[in-house]
């Protein structure tokens, strides 16, 4: 009961092609393939900009006693 046969898979992809039709499905792949690359390059510039060291203002100055 938790694996995949490749029965399974083939019913996941008739009931792609039948929602989507087989004209559409090669662009949804086009824009999936698009999101993915904007998604990556975003998460590399997160880690990035996480990476660099935060500018943090002096402490201020206390009088001396």
């Amino acid at each position: 009961m938790g694996t995949f046969s490749v029965w399974h898979l083939a019913i996941v992809v008739g009931v792609v092609v039948l929602l989507f039709g087989s004209k559409k499905l090669p662009e949804v792949a086009r824009s999936l393939g698009k999101s993915a690359r904007i998604l990556k390059s975003e998460a590399a510039a997160m880690k990035a900009e996480n990476g660099k060291p935060e500018e943090t203002p002096p402490p201020p100055s206390r009088p001396a006693s």
